[in-house]
């Protein structure tokens, strides 16, 4: 059984990541291959030594893709930012992961949708 206390401080760190992440994301990163990016939610895993970064990337999948090899070449220097603007000793390593549960939820609602007109 996990202590509330500890419980509590990893959704705030994973809260303070997501913010950190994505103001790194949007405005510090100069790499071509990022396009729109949002951070979506951080997973923590238990002992906070590693992160699931996702992310939505607007456009097509070939974006997509380029978006992706666009983070994870830049995952160095985001790290390296967390640390030192989160005062941590040892950021945690970042995943990054596409999101894409938004296109599922629009392709589920169209099909919702299409059984209700008939």
């Amino acid at each position: 059984m996990e202590k509330r206390g500890a419980k509590y401080h990893r959704e705030r760190l994973g809260e303070a990541l997501r913010e950190e992440i994505e103001t790194i994301v949007e405005g510090e990163l100069g790499d071509p291959r990022i396009g729109l990016v949002n951070v979506s939610s951080v997973e923590l895993a238990g002992d906070s030594r590693s992160a699931r970064v996702m992310v939505v990337v607007e456009g097509n999948d070939d974006e997509a893709t380029r978006t992706m090899e666009g983070l994870s070449a830049a995952v160095g220097y985001i790290r390296h930012e967390i640390a030192d603007r989160l005062h941590l000793r040892k950021a945690p390593e970042l995943v990054f992961v596409l999101d894409r549960s938004e296109k599922y939820q629009a392709r589920v609602d169209e099909l919702l949708k299409r059984t209700r007109k008939k």
